[in-house]
């Protein structure tokens, strides 16, 4: 199943209506969702680098998200992530994520 928010009405809906957790690099906003699954998009500006470098952000985090479980509830997500997250290693990466859905 294919958990990723791709369109621009979902991102502004979550933006508006979300509830919103933050850390010093990352913030999480979350709605629930109507369905039995979650989704998630990710926002990364285009100060974090060129598009592989925020490309490979991408896919470590959905990396993150896929082997760590970590969306235990039905709802909808979209990950902020601001400057300075991708010069983080793996481990502090998984580290910081797995907190922001823990809050």
């Amino acid at each position: 199943m294919d958990h990723r928010l791709k369109k621009a009405s979902q991102f502004s809906y979550i933006y508006k209506k979300g509830k919103r957790t933050s850390t010093a690099l990352f913030t999480l906003f979350s709605v629930d969702s109507k369905y039995e699954s979650y989704k998630i998009g990710y926002s990364i500006s285009k100060k974090i680098g060129k598009a592989n470098k925020r490309n490979k952000l991408k896919r470590r985090l959905r990396e993150i998200i896929r082997t760590e479980n970590l969306p235990q509830n039905f709802k909808n997500y979209v990950l902020l992530v601001r400057p300075g997250a991708a010069e983080l290693e793996y481990d502090e990466l998984k580290r910081q994520i797995k907190n922001l859905f823990e809050k």
